[in-house]
């Protein structure tokens, strides 16, 4: 089992990471097509989006993942069955509703944005853009149950392949009809950002179509299960859902508390900085927090999102069989490996600030600013992705709500007074502050609730943070004497100092990380192997 973990985590992470990094990089020719201040309504469209989105998907494919997971333990597979057929109508009727609903509440939305005649964008302008994005939530909530059935089957590639069709087909809609808009047409750029975000509709049409073909793969071994399993009935539809539904709000908040602070962000941001004198740069500060820099800055959070999928269906299993020592493996595992992987990551978009964004959009101390204070964020993001995911799976999902609401609570009392004092670095430092009170509640729970102690992820922990200090040290010193030598110019410089600093700070992680045995520990034989015949010790 805990070899499957491994291979979902790496199945989803790398799945995640494709269509995160093509979701980053596709901004690069976005934002040149559009400029820097049309490309602000595209988040002012796609934060209502995901709450709209939450609603209408309440949690699937993780709450069903965990059900079907749970009664496949038992044998029961036509359960599970019997969730998918009448969830799809379910999914179908939620999907409509909210589309209803984001539609007709666009102007509202956009009224609580524009606060001052100084800002960029109009009442209209928002609302416009959020009604065209609205039509994604007739099909993404079809396309969450299909992925979270499939998941609970431990299938994990048709999760991972069908977001990045779905992501594939999304940007080459947007960048291909920005493009006719703009340049064939001579049209706003406003207009084509309209287009744009109507793409993600499109795009979730094409991960239906590739989760089609996965279902008609897996068809017959499904039936075969299916045809050994208890019949269904001894678990009636309204059984299910009440079970299922107990799961909803603590999947609900773990996939929306990050959209609803950005929320509580988008909705008070403006007015704060208006009440300093800067309502005239608020809409860019704002584009630059909750759109441009938090791209970049969720990148490292996708290891954690691939483990907490992979991991609730797993935990569930160990956890429905009572199985203890399983349960504890598969927690040591997955802090040690996400540690590992996410803490140089976030280390790298520090030290390289200015060189990233310069590379994506372009040469702004403001945003490389902004980059370099929101990006320890992610380590926070991370964490709480993951505690969540384990508190799920061991069934303490009213720990979840409280969490989750408890750290948005703080959010919303801090955020206006810290904007006032810090700006930008006041939001930042106030969902920093929020999301610490939720995970250093979640891992207290966690704790006690599994009597979980690991000494041994302690000391990792202290090793992997000073085989980052060393690596920022390299890669600092690096920066600085590029930058000494000659100061970047343009897009392709800074990509090149981009990969000099990230080489240097890979062959220093990795040396060692391999040097110590710490790498071969927590990724098993296979590196082991390959570590003995490249000269290290296993």
């Amino acid at each position: 089992m805990a070899s499957n973990l491994i291979k979902g985590t790496a199945i989803l992470t790398i799945g995640l990471f494709l269509s995160k990094a093509l979701g980053l990089l596709y901004v690069i020719p976005f934002y040149a097509i559009v400029g820097e201040k049309s490309v602000g309504l595209y988040q002012y469209a796609y934060i209502p989006y995901n709450l709209a989105l939450a609603v209408a998907v309440s949690g699937a494919p993780l709450a069903i993942s965990k059900f079907v997971s749970k009664y496949n333990a038992l044998g029961d597979y036509a359960t599970g069955r019997k969730l998918m057929k009448s969830g799809m109508l379910v999914m179908s009727l939620t999907g409509l509703l909210s589309f209803l609903a984001l539609f007709a509440l666009a102007n509202p939305i956009a009224g609580l944005v524009i606060r001052d005649d100084e800002q960029i964008f109009t009442v209209q302008d928002i609302a416009s853009v959020i009604r065209w994005v609205s039509f994604a939530l007739l099909a993404v909530p079809l396309l969450s149950i299909g992925r979270g059935f499939l998941q609970g089957y431990q299938k994990f590639e048709p999760t991972s392949v069908s977001q990045l069709i779905e992501q594939i087909v999304r940007i080459v809609v947007v960048l291909a009809g920005a493009f006719i808009v703009v340049n064939v047409l001579g049209l706003s750029p406003r207009i084509a950002v309209q287009f744009a975000v109507f793409a993600a509709f499109i795009g979730a049409l094409a991960g239906l179509w590739s989760l089609y073909h996965y279902w008609k793969k897996y068809r017959d071994e499904f039936n075969y299960l299916l045809t050994n399993s208890p019949p269904a009935s001894s678990v009636s539809l309204r059984q299910i859902y009440t079970e299922v539904f107990a799961y909803v709000l603590p999947f609900v908040l773990v996939g929306t508390i990050n959209p609803i602070y950005q929320f509580v962000d988008m909705v008070t941001f403006n007015d704060a900085m208006k009440s300093i004198g800067l309502a005239s740069v608020s809409d860019l500060y704002l584009t630059k927090l909750n759109f441009l820099t938090h791209k970049v800055v969720m990148i490292p959070v996708m290891v954690a999102t691939g483990f907490s999928m992979a991991l609730i269906s797993i935990i569930t299993s160990y956890y429905t069989k009572n199985d203890q020592q399983g349960v504890s493996r598969s927690l040591d595992q997955t802090y040690q490996i996400m540690l590992f992987l996410t803490i140089p990551m976030v280390i790298g978009l520090i030290v390289l600030n200015n060189e990233v964004y310069q590379f994506l959009y372009e040469q702004d101390a403001a945003g490389a600013g902004v980059l370099a204070s929101y990006a320890p964020v992610a380590i926070l993001f991370a964490m709480f992705t993951v505690t969540a995911a384990i508190l799920q799976g061991i069934d303490h999902h009213k720990w979840i709500v409280f969490t989750s609401l408890l750290g948005l609570l703080v959010k919303m009392i801090i955020n206006i007074p810290l904007i006032k004092l810090f700006e930008t670095n006041g939001a930042i430092l106030a969902t920093a502050i929020g999301y610490s009170v939720a995970v250093g509640i979640n891992l207290l729970v966690i704790k006690k609730a599994l009597n979980y102690k690991s000494q041994m992820v302690i000391r990792r922990l202290v090793l992997i943070l000073i085989f980052n200090a060393i690596m920022f040290a390299g890669v600092w010193l690096t920066t600085k004497g590029l930058n000494a030598l000659h100061v970047p110019v343009g897009r392709w410089q800074a990509l090149l100092y981009v990969l000099i600093g990230t080489g240097v700070g890979m062959a220093i992680y990795g040396f060692l990380s391999f040097k110590s045995g710490l790498a071969q520990r927590l990724f098993g034989e296979r590196l082991t192997r390959i570590a003995q015949r490249i000269g290290f010790g296993g």
